[in-house]
């Protein structure tokens, strides 16, 4: 039984936002999503009505299942009851994930507002305490024999559940007794969940002075790409300023998290400190060594390469860190009205699959959407799927610029990921973080390509080419090196907290590793790490999005060189939700992530694209 939290769905790697502060010209009208489908109000009745009956189910199921699993297995009806039983328990989880979902999605459209944040408080205490009613089934379900439990689900109507019960098999070597694993549950509420809350209201409670005016934190990441080198760097300033005033808050989240993790890893028996993650994400750890080790030996010819380009078309023999991300120099850069990119997108998707951009135009036309910023919204971008009953939703950011276009087409391949894995039911629909990304960056490519290919001016080739060169080193270079700041940052916790000065001196340390000799890295920069949201809501959940990148990039290779046939297999994939493993779902395509090999092909295309770049000069 999932408790949800703003970090349980994806919180995108963008920088770029818009701003209720700064006008909005020629944009069009933005829309706002319509949470009606999910429940009237907050205090409504339709609301109250579904805890008071989740609530009674819970009790129910609790007293007529629990202790008795065992002996369910053991009888001559095993399949048709333990069916029975899951079922139940299914429909419960979807009832309590609308809710959680609802109050998510209530909270995330204004994280200052004390009634939101009321409400999603007193939804995430409420849903623990029905949670805790229902941890026995899953503990249960694995203390049954296995030959028991095999020889059920081979069986109609249980073999239904067959890949669920292979799951959760998964991660019996690391339950606890029933009691630990409950307080474990409650005690997470003022735990680790609290710490997120906190994060959260710190980070939206803050204001970063530029030029008198008082900005949040998307407006002032936004400044990055601001074509004035002066505003990028005052930008930098104001961060930096305002991260240090706030160090010792954010640190002391961070140590606590890290140490609340280790005592819970230690528990239940995780020797590294990312295998509760890999566990999580059904993927192996060699898996994923494999694909860390491949980038980090890249870096010299990725990240090192484009920036010593990068620098040389600003006229440097460096960029300064504010720098990094800053629009091309002489290339005007207009912005997008938000039908035009609407169009963008969906012409992309039906170009590549129909029914792929069937399913995309319901988000705009059901008002499936949440484009504008208002004061509070949560930052970011994310596609969050609710529950199958209901639909996914999506949040974004948009401000015009063409990597906008590219976010709402990610969030769009989540959405469309979301609507088709849905029929597998609450149980079987979520899909491992390492495969969620596939359908986000493979609509993200899509739409860059199509896009590309309609350019001709070469100056605003080239600019299109070294933004979606940016995006992939970000998605790609960037999240490994985040993911390599997190390793040392749990295993240094291990021997005691880390003072703010010391995170610092780590992540300049391993920013340098990765984005190479041509960027300099100035003062203020040491405390950036302090509004990553992934290392608090999310531990280890970084390396996901180069995965899903260098998976695409593989992938993509594939459908360039593809016979009919490629996009109903995509999509039958995208279909499967969680009731596959990656090596499963992969091998229609001949890719196989086990093989060192496979992440190589990824890494090059990027290494070709800059090469491209280079040619262009």
């Amino acid at each position: 039984m999932r408790v949800l939290s703003p970090g349980h769905f994806e919180l995108i790697r963008s920088q770029t936002a818009n701003t209720a502060q700064e006008p909005i010209k020629n944009l069009g009208s933005l829309p706002e999503w319509n949470l009606k489908d999910l429940y009237p109000a907050i205090d409504s009745k339709e609301l109250a009505d579904d805890f008071v009956r989740v609530t009674a189910d819970a009790k129910i199921f609790a007293e007529r299942y629990r202790g008795k699993l065992l002996a369910l297995a053991s009888d001559a009806n095993a399949s048709a009851s333990l069916y029975e039983a899951i079922a139940a328990y299914e429909a419960i989880d979807d009832r309590l994930g609308r809710l959680l979902s609802y109050a998510a999605l209530v909270y995330s459209g204004d994280t200052t507002n004390p009634a939101h944040s009321k409400f999603y408080g007193d939804t995430q205490d409420r849903a623990t305490t029905i949670s805790t009613e229902l941890l026995f089934f899953t503990l249960e379900l694995n203390r049954i024999d296995d030959a028991l439990l095999d020889a059920a689900s081979a069986k109609s109507p249980l073999a239904h559940y067959r890949p669920w019960l292979i799951d959760i098999r998964l991660e019996k070597p690391y339950q606890l007794e029933d009691r630990l694993e409950q307080v474990f549950l409650e005690k997470s509420v003022t735990g680790s969940g609290a710490w997120n809350r906190l994060f959260d209201d710190t980070m939206a409670s803050l204001r970063f002075n530029l030029d008198g005016e008082e900005l949040t934190l998307e407006p002032i990441l936004n400044k990055f790409q601001d074509p004035d080198q002066t505003i990028r760097r005052r930008a930098s300033d104001a961060l930096a300023k305002t991260f240090r005033a706030n160090l010792r808050s954010f640190s002391l989240i961070t140590n606590t998290l890290a140490k609340d993790k280790e005592i819970s890893d230690r528990w239940r028996g995780f020797k590294d400190v990312a295998d509760s993650r890999h566990l999580s994400n059904r993927v192996e750890r060699e898996v994923v060594e494999a694909l860390v080790s491949a980038v980090r030996q890249a870096y010299p010819r990725l990240s090192h390469r484009y920036y010593a380009l990068k620098a040389k078309w600003f006229g440097q023999d460096q960029l300064d860190h504010w720098d990094r991300n800053a629009p091309l120099p002489k290339v005007e850069q207009r912005d997008i009205p938000w039908l035009e990119a609407k169009d963008m997108v969906l012409h992309a998707y039906h170009d590549f699959s129909p029914r792929m951009a069937s399913i995309a135009d319901d988000f705009f036309k059901k008002q499936w959407i949440d484009a504008p910023v208002r004061p509070g919204k949560a930052p970011g971008a994310f596609a969050h799927p609710t529950v199958p009953s209901a639909h996914p939703y999506v949040l974004v950011n948009y401000l015009g610029k063409p990597r906008d276009v590219m976010t709402l087409a990610h969030e769009l391949g989540h959405g469309v990921h979301q609507v088709l894995a849905a029929p597998n039911g609450a149980l079987m629909a979520p899909t491992p973080l390492t495969l969620a990304e596939t359908a986000s960056v493979f609509g993200e490519m899509l739409t860059f390509r199509r896009l590309l290919d309609r350019i001709s001016n070469p100056a605003e080739r080239k600019a299109m080419l070294a933004s979606k060169v940016e995006d992939m080193i970000n998605t790609v270079v960037r999240q490994i090196a985040f993911y390599t700041f997190e390793r040392e940052i749990h295993l240094e916790r291990r021997d005691g907290e880390l003072t703010a000065e010391r995170i610092g001196e780590i992540w300049m340390k391993i920013q340098k590793e990765s984005l190479g000799p041509s960027i300099r890295l100035g003062d203020g920069y040491e405390t950036f790490w302090t509004y990553i949201p992934h290392f608090i809501h999310s531990p280890f959940y970084v390396y996901a999005y180069a995965f899903g990148d260098c998976l695409v990039n593989s992938l993509y290779a594939v459908y360039e060189n593809a016979t009919e046939g490629f996009a109903e297999r995509y999509l039958a994939m995208l279909s499967a939700g969680g009731t596959k493993h990656h090596s499963e779902l992969l091998a229609p395509f001949g890719l196989d992530a086990r093989d060192p090999a496979f992440w190589q092909v990824g890494l090059s295309l990027i290494e070709r694209m800059i090469i491209e770049l280079e040619s262009m000069d």
